[in-house]
């Protein structure tokens, strides 16, 4: 009921043009209720008492590039499923080294994004460029 029900707000925040920051398990819905697979079970990626985990290649001409001004960046990691196929109208932004998927995005909206990382739990640096574009964008959105 809850993927349902968060994969149609999703579809509706699209549609819409909304900004959208998908985190975690968000990113592995986004992927899912666009017609993506995910891969049930990957190991090494599950830290939960690290702050920073492992490193992630950032794509070039990427969104998240943009945002965070960085082509490789050290990331928390507390998951142990991952996108696996990645949806149509979705682009791979970031991997780790092992090839998971760390970002996608949906280039043709204003503002779809979605890591695998959490960002909210480091404040500095570039997570806080990522919030602040994020914030940024809901601003612009209220505007339209």
């Amino acid at each position: 009921m809850r993927d349902a029900l968060e994969s149609a707000l999703l579809r509706e925040a699209m549609e819409r043009d909304l900004p959208v920051l998908a985190i975690c398990r968000g990113l592995q819905l986004f992927n899912a209720a666009l017609g993506g697979t995910l891969e049930q079970h990957i190991e090494g990626h599950n830290f939960r008492k690290l702050r920073d985990a492992h490193p992630i290649a950032i794509v070039p001409g990427t969104r998240l590039e943009r945002i965070l001004g960085l082509d490789q960046y050290v990331v928390n990691s507390r998951h142990h499923q991952c996108a696996a196929a990645v949806a149509a109208g979705l682009v791979v932004a970031a991997r780790a080294p092992d090839g998971v998927v760390e970002a996608l995005e949906a280039p043709e909206k204003s503002f779809v994004l979605a890591v695998q990382w959490h960002p909210e739990a480091r404040m500095d640096g570039a997570d806080a460029r990522l919030l602040a574009a994020f914030r940024d964008a809901v601003a612009q959105a209220a505007l339209r």
